[in-house]
């Protein structure tokens, strides 16, 4: 156990530049790296990616490992994952953050297969327990009624994806000093039997919901797939995008891209406005980090109604038109 040393986390890439959440990660990560006097890591893979390791030494990174080749151009699971697990076997890390994106999520699994270590999934904080330094991974668990935390005492490294949002961005130090360690592709041994044919990107309209600064989200409430329509006016006049809860998303109403929640999305617009929502604690677990939560619902006694900054008691469908029609002003 000695022998494994320093704080690593994934910095995932998309389109040839750093994910936010490498920001995110690397929040958390100074905090177990300060707390066990080790050094924060970042690890990049892919293809024309060796220019992103200064960004990630100004955001804190203290050693960036870089693979950078051509079959990392495009992710592919089994590449990725031996590839990742070389360079655990090889540089010993002793904790390890990746973030529970779908790219992530499915990385991160496979890795911790293929080194022999345990993973603790959709993890919201993370802590090092003071008295033998170990990785306190807490994640909600039974739908989100209790939240469990988690650790893995007999192997190494401890991994764990940190669900988007849930930590702050860490800020950019210009001029930090840094050291960046390149790892040889091996070609004959990162393999895998899938082949990258193509990437066909979602033809579903509005902003991604992790940039959009206002959403409006639409729950059971609505009672119909018509009631997105509504939602969607107030939201284009509003700059933002629409978001559901899982009932509509469940009943085919809305893409699941679109879900907000323990089995969604987890978000922090500057504006939430929540139309028909009940506000279990499943569902707040995605917003409740927004600035600003509106409430339009009949129900006075639904949770959402105590939980938000202001609660407006009415039927969605006279209540929108009327805030247009303001708006419209």
């Amino acid at each position: 156990m000695k022998d494994w040393k320093n704080v690593w986390i994934l910095a995932e890439v998309s389109n040839g530049q750093l994910s936010p959440t490498a920001y995110e990660l690397l929040t958390a990560a100074r905090a177990l790296a300060d707390g066990l006097g080790e050094k924060l890591c970042a690890v990049l893979l892919g293809s024309g990616v060796k220019n992103l390791a200064a960004d990630l030494i100004d955001h804190g990174a203290d050693i960036v490992y870089v693979c950078d080749a051509a079959p990392l151009a495009n992710y592919i699971d089994d590449v990725y994952a031996k590839t990742l697990a070389a360079m655990i076997k090889e540089y010993k890390p002793n904790k390890f953050l990746l973030p529970a994106t779908n790219l992530g999520r499915s990385l991160s699994a496979k890795t911790a297969v293929f080194v022999g270590t345990g993973l603790t999934a959709d993890a919201t904080e993370v802590t090092i327990h003071a008295e033998d330094g170990q990785l306190y991974a807490t994640r909600p668990t039974f739908g989100g009624n209790l939240m469990a935390t988690i650790t893995c005492a007999k192997t190494r490294p401890e991994m764990c994806s940190l669900r988007p949002m849930s930590y702050a961005k860490a800020a950019a130090q210009k001029g930090r000093k840094g050291e960046v360690v390149e790892f040889a592709f091996d070609g004959k041994n990162f393999t895998s039997l899938a082949k990258f044919l193509q990437f066909i990107k979602s033809e579903g309209e509005g902003l991604d919901l992790s940039e959009a600064e206002v959403i409006v989200a639409g729950g059971r409430g609505l009672g119909k797939p018509e009631g997105f329509a509504l939602l969607e006016k107030l939201a284009k006049r509003l700059g933002g995008t629409v978001a559901a809860s899982r009932a509509p998303v469940d009943s085919g109403w809305i893409e699941y891209r679109r879900q907000i929640g323990l089995t969604g999305r987890t978000v922090k617009p500057k504006l939430y406005i929540a139309c028909g929502i009940s506000g279990q604690i499943q569902h707040m677990a995605g917003c409740s980090g927004a600035d600003v939560i509106v409430a339009i619902n009949k129900d006075p006694e639904a949770p959402i109604m105590k939980l938000a900054h202001y609660a407006v008691e009415g039927d969605l469908y006279e209540v929108i038109p009327a805030m247009l029609e303001a708006l419209e002003k």
